[in-house]
């Protein structure tokens, strides 16, 4: 090969991966741009007195008996919050340790999570599915879209972008893992999912989303052929026996979540009849679906309602019913 197509080949090669880089540059730049106002807000009286400045532990700073508060099962910090995760307290106290009370420099750390969870974000889709612009894309409405205000904004959400943090982590180490299989490298995804479950336990739905990921864009259903009349349990089994670890985690999360709840008084299942908790349920799923793509009358708190009419609940069923009819591929068969 001559000497200038060589060149060309290698000018070419570095213009492809200074793309990347431009585009997470890009991203940055948007996002802080976007939430660049938070370092002239302060502390609200929803949570952030409870979080920070009228706890006692957080305000101690990083020691041995608030890092004893936050990891204990029975302790004041957790009757007061009703929730266990011991790594939003610890970030929090550090964050204290760091810029006292001024309530920029706990601002400024939740837009760093965020900058950091859509660089991430953009690095494991194009890792993923082998995109470019899609997954800049995506990375770039989640950065921006309005239903992120409130964990960004509202400092008591720590535990919401420190979870998605370790939440990217274990996506990008499962991504890892499955291309180069190995027990070490399954370590790291029980790693970061036991760190994000600490952050905050919404992530017992992870390993279900680590499945839907199996199916697309990680292809490990196995090929259809023509003749084939669908996925079979053989292919799917492996799947489901391999994250067992992550459903246990998940399953002692939930315990440990419902205990503490339960322990500062946060469970109150006398309050609404079951029928009318799970007809808020069915309509709840449809109304964040419905703010997601129409993100308006955005509130922090969400009064329960006092009713709902019958066939709000019936189309909100019918609704559920349509969409996952929709997204299941017709071939996918447990037979």
């Amino acid at each position: 090969m001559p000497s200038s197509q060589v060149k060309l080949s290698s000018e070419a090669t570095q213009q492809k991966n200074l793309i990347p880089i431009l585009i997470c540059l890009g991203l940055v730049i948007l996002t802080v741009i976007t939430f660049w106002s938070l370092k002239d807000c302060g502390f609200i009286n929803f949570d952030d007195d409870i979080y920070v400045y009228e706890n006692a532990y957080v305000q101690s700073g990083l020691n041995w008996n608030s890092i004893g508060q936050a990891v204990s099962f029975s302790s004041e910090i957790l009757e007061k919050s009703a929730n266990w995760h011991p790594l939003t307290w610890l970030s929090l106290m550090l964050d204290y340790q760091i810029f006292g009370l001024n309530p920029q420099g706990f601002h400024l750390i939740n837009l760093l999570f965020h900058v950091m969870n859509t660089i991430l974000l953009f690095l494991i889709l194009r890792r993923m599915t082998k995109t470019l612009w899609p997954s800049a894309f995506v990375a770039a409405l989640f950065a921006i879209h309005p239903l992120h205000v409130e964990s960004v904004a509202w400092i008591a959400e720590r535990k919401d972008v420190l979870s998605t943090f370790f939440w990217m982590l274990t996506m990008g180490a499962y991504s890892y893992y499955v291309e180069h299989p190995g027990f070490r490298r399954y370590v790291f995804v029980l790693l970061f999912f036991v760190l994000g479950l600490m952050a905050k336990p919404m992530l017992i739905t992870l390993p279900f989303v680590l499945l839907l990921l199996d199916y697309w864009p990680l292809q490990r259903f196995g090929e259809i052929k023509p003749a084939d009349s669908g996925y079979k349990w053989p292919l799917i089994y492996p799947l489901l026996w391999e994250k067992v670890p992550l459903f246990v985690l998940a399953m002692l999360s939930s315990i440990v979540t419902y205990i503490a709840a339960q322990s500062a008084g946060a469970v109150h299942s006398d309050v609404f009849p079951l029928g009318v908790r799970i007809g808020n349920a069915f309509i709840s799923y449809i109304t964040y679906i419905g703010k997601m793509i129409w993100p308006s009358n955005l509130a922090v708190f969400y009064p329960y309602p006092e009713g709902w009419i019958p066939w709000q609940v019936f189309g909100s069923v019918l609704l559920l019913i349509a969409i996952t009819l929709l997204v299941v591929p017709e071939k996918v068969t447990f037979f």
